[in-house]
């Protein structure tokens, strides 16, 4: 006998971050369909240090269009990858070979 899957509501908007906040807090949200929720990477590290450097049209335009994909500014995707870059050596290293 198969189990009826019990339907999930529809998330509710939320006008303020009080809302959201209280919501979150007090809801039960596996009554709710989160199937298109999309994870997102948050930044609480300050950002004091500037880097200026120049690149070929071509190349700013390809991290601009890939970075819109993923729905990030552009300029957080380059550190997503530095990020990723420099905490996985061993595969960049091996990428490199």
């Amino acid at each position: 006998m198969k189990r009826k899957k019990p339907k999930l509501k529809k998330l509710p908007t939320l006008k303020t971050d009080e809302a959201a906040e209280q919501f979150v807090a007090t809801g039960d949200l596996t009554k709710y369909d989160l199937s298109g929720m999309t994870p997102i990477r948050f930044e609480f590290m300050p950002k004091t240090e500037r880097v200026n450097m120049r690149l070929p049209e071509d190349l700013l335009n390809s991290v601009k269009d890939r970075a819109a994909r993923e729905g990030v500014p552009y300029q957080r995707y380059i550190r997503h990858v530095l990020e990723r870059a420099v905490s996985h050596p061993k595969r960049a290293k091996a990428k490199a070979s």
